[in-house]
């Protein structure tokens, strides 16, 4: 299914207010307004990007593009960032400054659920069918809005990395639950003294944290840099802490409903989800189509294989799209 065509992939970019919260959302292909209901020029299917944390649309920047080409340019490819991750543009604030409030607490865990269904709401038509694809904490996300919201008409779920159970319990989980739940605001001093240099001194801060991948995205080392800014640090840490406190037990009532529709892709070297997390699921659900990495690929795949990850999943996906 995959498209040889060099040419410039039309990418649209939009920064928005989504329940009050500054949001970045990237839109792959022609389409920039699913909302019209009424329009005859609409496609069937969405494919909307679920991110990890930190989530900032700019790390899968090259994957929906790849995605995208693998479509065969026949399908919009959208990444929406979680509330407040994002650094804003100039004249625009982290929050809408407006007397209604919106939603409580959207830079928590609940929060960012809220967010992406209230997003759906606003901006996707009710008849487009969707395909989700969740990356790590935005995997539990998806079962969240799945949960929550049976009138979407999602027709495949494709989880990467899933962080859904346990994470504290989890060997990074160990980690960084005490820096996470005790030590955070420890940190925002030096970020807010990193924040003052100058954007190529912060590019080079970055390439050196991230010098030990043989071909790291240009496009992450550029989102990284929003990662010097103390409200973003801030949220992200925020979700974090969270995220160790409520990803406790599996949501195994929702995966048993939605099976069908689901796709589990593990690690084999992940200290987010260990292997033997992967095992029992499998045995759980032994009708399940859950997947273990075999090309070694992180955890934070969009730093250095979203090509690859991108090829896949338009394999995966194959059989459902020669169906609609």
């Amino acid at each position: 299914m995959g498209s040889g065509s060099e040419e410039p992939v039309p990418l649209h970019e939009e920064f928005i207010y989504c329940c009050g919260a500054a949001t970045h959302v990237l839109k792959c292909g022609p389409w920039k307004d699913l909302s019209k209901d009424e329009s005859k020029n609409l496609p069937r299917l969405l494919f909307m990007i679920i991110p990890g944390n930190p989530g900032l649309a700019g790390y899968y920047r090259t994957f929906i593009q790849a995605l995208y080409c693998g479509l065969n340019q026949q399908y919009p490819v959208w990444v929406v960032s979680h509330a407040g991750h994002c650094k804003p543009p100039s004249g625009m604030e982290m929050i809408e400054d407006t007397d209604i409030k919106e939603l409580e607490d959207v830079f928590g865990l609940n929060g960012q659920v809220e967010h992406k269904l209230n997003f759906l709401k606003k901006n996707v038509s009710k008849d487009i069918k969707l395909i989700l694809i969740a990356h790590s904490i935005g995997c539990y996300i998806t079962l969240e809005m799945m949960k929550r919201a049976s009138e979407l008409q999602v027709l495949r779920s494709v989880l990467l990395f899933p962080t859904i159970e346990r994470m504290a319990q989890s060997p990074q989980g160990k980690l960084m639950t005490p820096l996470l739940c005790k030590l955070r605001y420890a940190l925002y001093m030096p970020v807010y003294l990193l924040s003052f240099l100058p954007e190529g001194l912060k590019a080079s801060l970055v390439r050196f944290a991230l010098r030990g991948m043989k071909s790291c995205d240009e496009s992450s080392i550029t989102t990284s840099i929003n990662l010097f800014s103390v409200d973003c640090i801030a949220n992200i840490l925020y979700m974090a802490s969270q995220e160790m406190m409520k990803v406790v037990e599996r949501d195994s009532t929702t995966i048993k409903q939605n099976l069908k529709k689901l796709i589990f892709y593990y690690g084999t070297g992940d200290s987010w989800c260990p292997q033997h997390y992967y095992d029992e699921i499998k045995m759980d659900f032994p009708d399940g189509d859950i997947r273990l990495c075999e090309k070694g690929l992180r955890h934070a795949f969009v730093l250095d294989a979203s090509k690859e990850m991108a090829a896949m999943i338009t394999d995966w996906l194959q059989d459902d799209l020669s169906k609609l």
